[in-house]
């Protein structure tokens, strides 16, 4: 840390203008998109850097997007002469990214004169297709090969200028190219934004007196992680969980998590060493995405209006083995890696944490966003279709609090498609929607219940699940009683019966066929 001459009046002025810049780049891209996954649902994020890609502002959109966003960022980096005008784009989970439908893009921002780039502005958002072996491209594939279109740091814009040919090498790739391109210029769209905005505060400001304001505000997020830090006991404390599967065998597979505390020094260490080798399915999690876990159960500790910038990671040192299920290395498979996962690193981060402080942490929510896909061939239009979505689960209770019932929890914060939208977009019909009741873990207080959906299809289609916490279920602490496991259900039209279909799995459907969605509920608090 340095000392800077930056008033705090100042600096929160500062904070606040970079923050809205992030939150006005997400709102033009909802405003502009195509997809109900991108308008509807908020799959996206948003984050502005400075010229050493150091995030200084993130909005508030998906954490498992924002904590590994700047890996992205450094990845162009060093791929790219970006010039003025230029926009990259790239998917690669093995540069940064999340897994192959979460598409970023990154703006440098040139401030007039200045050779190099003053900042960058950069926004990732989940396509629904990307193609693959599976419609939506979020399947139980067995390599990354299967899984879409894999994407290194590119240019889509030069000086100003979409590069056709790139955008239909991309848009030849996909199972529903139109939406594909509607999303992708309103991502172009928002990065425009945000490089208007970036210029509009820089003028403000001149580069000088920025260049201090970014410093403090970094130097600021690490004092506030590292005062946390020096609030806890020393030690070393750990935890384990698992995955079902890897939808490829029946193995279930060990997350584990060493978390040392030294607050004098205000430092934690997270080590994952003794998790299970990296999987033949898809749920491997490459180190991004531990980061980005990190970067979010430390964010958690802050007050909610502490500035999410680089500074937050500064106290941490993480170790990952390499080629494990939490840092795994190419070919393999990572499209469940991303949304599965990163669900259990959180849950176990936070069960080690909850030795340490057991009266902060809340017991497991659902662990798990419960992905569904459905894609086919729609015949209002004679189109083909990809609907993606993820389902809420039952947020954990708290020390003090029951957990909330039916949302989006931790590395996920997005919303429902509505019924409205959803029968609008696609050949479906809602048969129900509603609260899971009695699925939340009891105890003192009690876990938040899981959600029930049920989907029939008009047409022939194809679904695909990735889920989790079927046989793992969500964890109560201070003697609080689990949540409910998962379940899936294909119901049948013609009678024939229903099946109860696996976490990992792709099925035919037939018109009138439903996929009904149980998710899981939240782990109780407490002893009644």
């Amino acid at each position: 840390m340095t000392g800077h001459a930056v008033d705090p009046v100042e600096l929160a002025i500062f904070q606040s203008a970079v923050h809205c810049i992030a939150e006005e780049m997400g709102a033009a891209l909802r405003r502009t998109a195509v997809s109900p996954n991108i308008k509807e649902r908020r799959d996206y994020s948003c984050a502005v850097l400075d010229g050493r890609g150091r995030v200084i502002a993130m909005g508030d959109h998906m954490p498992v997007h924002l904590g590994s966003m700047p890996m992205s960022v450094a990845a162009a980096i060093a791929a790219i002469d970006f010039k003025a005008g230029d926009i990259a784009i790239l998917n690669d989970p093995y540069a940064g990214g999340t897994h192959l439908p979460d598409i970023t893009m990154v703006l440098p921002v040139f401030l007039s004169g200045a050779g190099r780039p003053a900042f960058y502005v950069s926004n990732r958002a989940h396509h629904a297709d990307v193609g693959g072996r599976f419609a939506g491209s979020m399947g139980p594939a067995e390599e990354i090969f299967q899984e879409g279109i894999r994407i290194p740091p590119v240019r889509i814009v030069r000086g100003g200028q979409v590069d056709r040919e790139m955008l239909d090498l991309i848009l030849l790739n996909v199972r529903t190219p139109k939406e594909r391109e509607g999303d992708l210029q309103s991502q172009i769209g928002a990065c425009r934004v945000g490089e208007r905005r970036m210029a509009e505060v820089a003028e403000k400001y001149g580069e000088r007196r920025i260049e201090e304001l970014v410093e403090e505000l970094l130097d600021y997020s690490e004092r506030l992680v590292r005062a946390e830090l020096r609030s806890m006991p020393a030690g070393a404390f750990t935890a384990e969980d698992w995955l079902d599967d890897d939808g490829v065998t029946a193995d279930p597979i060990r997350v584990a998590v060493r978390v040392e505390l030294d607050p004098e020094a205000g430092d934690i260490g997270v080590d994952f060493a003794g998790s299970s080798p990296q999987v033949a399915g898809s749920v491997n999690a490459v180190r991004a995405i531990t980061l980005s876990a990190c970067f979010y159960v430390l964010r958690c500790l802050l007050p909610e209006d502490a500035p999410a910038t680089a500074g937050i990671l500064r106290p941490l040192t993480l170790t990952t083995p390499a080629g494990s299920i939490v840092d795994a290395l190419p070919p393999a498979a990572v499209a469940g890696g991303n949304v599965e996962t990163s669900q259990r690193i959180v849950d176990v981060l936070l069960r080690a944490l909850a030795k340490a402080i057991p009266d902060r942490v809340p017991a497991a929510s659902a662990g798990t966003m419960s992905n569904l896909t459905i894609g086919g061939v729609d015949p209002r239009s004679g189109e083909a279709f990809t609907y993606y979505e993820t389902a809420a689960g039952g947020m954990g209770a708290r020390p003090g609090m029951d957990g909330i019932s039916g949302v989006q929890t931790h590395m996920t914060n997005s919303l429902n498609t509505p019924v409205e939208a959803l029968e609008y977009a696609y050949p479906f019909r809602v048969r129900r929607y509603g609260y899971r009741e009695g699925s939340g873990g009891a105890g003192e207080f009690r876990g938040g219940d899981g959600l029930v959906r049920e989907v029939e299809v008009l047409t022939r289609a194809r679904v695909t699940l990735l889920a989790e916490r079927r046989r793992f279920r969500p964890y109560g602490l201070a003697g609080g009683g689990e949540g409910a496991a998962g379940a899936a259900w294909l119901l049948k039209a013609d009678g024939a019966g229903h099946e109860e279909l696996p976490g990992k799995c792709s099925r035919p459907l037939e018109a009138g066929d439903a996929v009904r969605i149980e998710t899981p509920g939240g782990g109780g608090w407490g002893l009644r």
